[in-house]
């Protein structure tokens, strides 16, 4: 091979290269999009138990979140809203609450955590990016989701809905906190 040519063709490849690396690298924020259902949740420790019904509203609009806890009627016990590196909680007769993220604000309302970091893309069916998991398929689909220490199951297949309606969410006991199963019924899509 000539030296001009492999000079090159060795600088194409170089470009060529560099510009696939720094397009894998480029950080795309989600799509803006927003669901609304219903949840239960379940908080065992011992012999405590602790359950909480409702309804939920999650808006997500590039990074930032904004979860709605309501009672089944629809009043709002709560408002969190994340942003990277913030997270405030609001809510009917409670006082604002800032920290770092959602997480150790749901803990420190209900006791426990609640898995508001992952829970728009496991609504989607698949784990959130750029954070450890382990899948499980069946038939190619994803089945099962585990990451951020909880349990994801989707029991409807993802051939007949474009995402799941229902998801259970599990969360074994640790030291001082309790286990957690976490049930969500999501409408249609309404964003």
């Amino acid at each position: 091979m000539n030296r001009g040519l492999y000079t090159r063709a060795v600088r194409f490849a170089t470009v060529a290269l560099t510009v696939l690396l720094a397009s894998c690298a480029t950080v795309v924020a989600p799509p803006d999009r927003s669901y609304a259902g219903r949840f239960s949740a379940t908080a065992t420790l011992g012999e405590q138990r602790e359950s909480v019904a409702g309804r939920f509203s999650l808006e997500v609009r590039g990074a930032r979140q904004t979860l709605d806890l309501a009672t089944p009627l629809g009043t709002t016990l709560a408002r969190i809203d994340v942003e990277p590196g913030n997270a405030r909680a609001t809510g009917n007769q409670m006082q604002e609450l800032r920290g770092p993220d959602a997480e150790a604000l749901t803990e420190q309302l209900l006791g426990w955590r609640l898995p508001v970091g992952g829970i728009a893309d496991w609504i989607e069916g698949r784990p959130a990016p750029g954070r450890a998991a382990r899948v499980e398929r069946d038939a190619g689909r994803i089945v099962l989701i585990e990451q951020d220490g909880w349990t994801i199951r989707l029991p409807e297949s993802l051939e007949t809905v474009a995402r799941p309606r229902r998801l259970l969410l599990e969360r074994a006991a640790g030291p001082n906190a309790p286990a957690v199963s976490l049930r969500l019924i999501v409408d249609e899509p309404t964003g």
